[in-house]
């Protein structure tokens, strides 16, 4: 996909439609629309039903907390009314707060569903290691003024990888049935004064990500040593963990599907990490059973009965 082409403008796109949404979650309650708070999802719904001139609802890939970024969330809805590519992405940016923008809409199959046919989630965890305080980050980056480990962070965080009870880095308010996930990767690297948590997994429990990387940064400090994420895991109480890293340094930034789908590709965020170069789908996912079965293929285990929790979600 390139970053610049024409929208069309003359043909009307039929049947269920899919979105790429990008926003700065730091006003809004979440994701989920509730009644007593501004949400993303709200926002969305409001604009969209705007230049439908009917009411529409969206599903999307996972839900974020408040506070959380996202440069990529995948959402899907079944439009009221026909409207062309261009009266999509146009008209929905023209009605959205400044804080919220569609990248790209596209028409895919009946079957489609953003939450349901995810293969897996990424999220980038952003902090700025320097001394004084941050100003042009301050929003999309958590500071962190003592001098941080990040290889032996990176190395303390691959007891995490692979399918584990995760029951240590859940919210005690967290409703999912079960505390198992499966973690593809997770990286830890230092780019000057950021240090960048890359962690991707088929889903996450709520605040599993930000109470990983409150155990990362005590050891970064040189306060716990690399054994000390596998510990945690271990003992399977939350209450015997660490600390709740801030909201603000979270992005959601990739939803992954199989390539049959043909959605668009487009590079990694936050625009902060731009310099990275990595675009959607360059990685190869693990051969696992919740993959190949959300591609239609067959498997030699049971499939999941349900879709797990996404971080965040209650």
């Amino acid at each position: 996909m390139t970053l610049f082409r024409l929208l069309d403008d003359r043909h009307p796109l039929t049947g269920r439609l899919v979105m790429g949404v990008e926003y700065d979650g730091s006003a809004y309650c979440g994701w989920q629309r509730l009644k007593h708070a501004a949400s993303v999802q709200g926002e969305l719904e409001t604009a969209l039903a705007r230049v439908a001139s009917h009411p529409v609802t969206v599903h999307a890939s996972g839900r974020t907390d408040s506070g959380v970024h996202a440069t990529r969330q995948i959402v899907h809805f079944d439009p009221p009314a026909p409207r062309s590519e261009k009266a999509w992405v146009f008209g929905v940016n023209a009605n959205l707060p400044r804080d919220i923008a569609v990248r790209w809409v596209k028409a895919v199959p009946d079957d489609f569903h953003a939450r349901f046919k995810a293969l897996a989630r990424r999220y980038r965890y952003v902090i700025l290691n320097q001394p004084s305080r941050p100003v042009l980050e301050r929003a999309n980056a958590t500071w962190c003024r003592d001098p941080l480990d990040a290889d032996a962070m990176h190395l303390a965080a691959q007891a995490l990888v692979g399918e584990h009870d995760f029951s240590s880095f859940r919210a005690a308010g967290c409703q999912s049935k079960t505390a198992w996930r499966h973690l593809h990767f997770i990286e830890v690297h230092r780019h000057g004064p950021l240090v960048v948590i890359d962690v991707q997994g088929n889903a996450f429990l709520h605040h599993m990500i930000r109470n990983i990387v409150g155990a990362l940064v005590t050891v970064g400090r040189g306060e716990q040593g690399i054994d000390y994420l596998a510990r945690l895991m271990a003992l399977r109480d939350r209450t015997l963990a660490d600390v709740t890293a801030p909201a603000c340094g979270l992005h959601f930034v990739d939803s992954l599907y199989d390539e049959a789908w043909g959605l668009p590709r487009e590079p990694l965020g936050p625009n902060l990490l731009a310099f990275l170069g990595e675009w959607t789908g360059e990685r190869e996912l693990p051969d696992c059973p919740m993959v190949e079965f959300r591609r239609g293929r067959p498997v030699a285990v049971a499939a999941p009965v349900e879709s797990p929790l996404e971080e965040g979600e209650p």
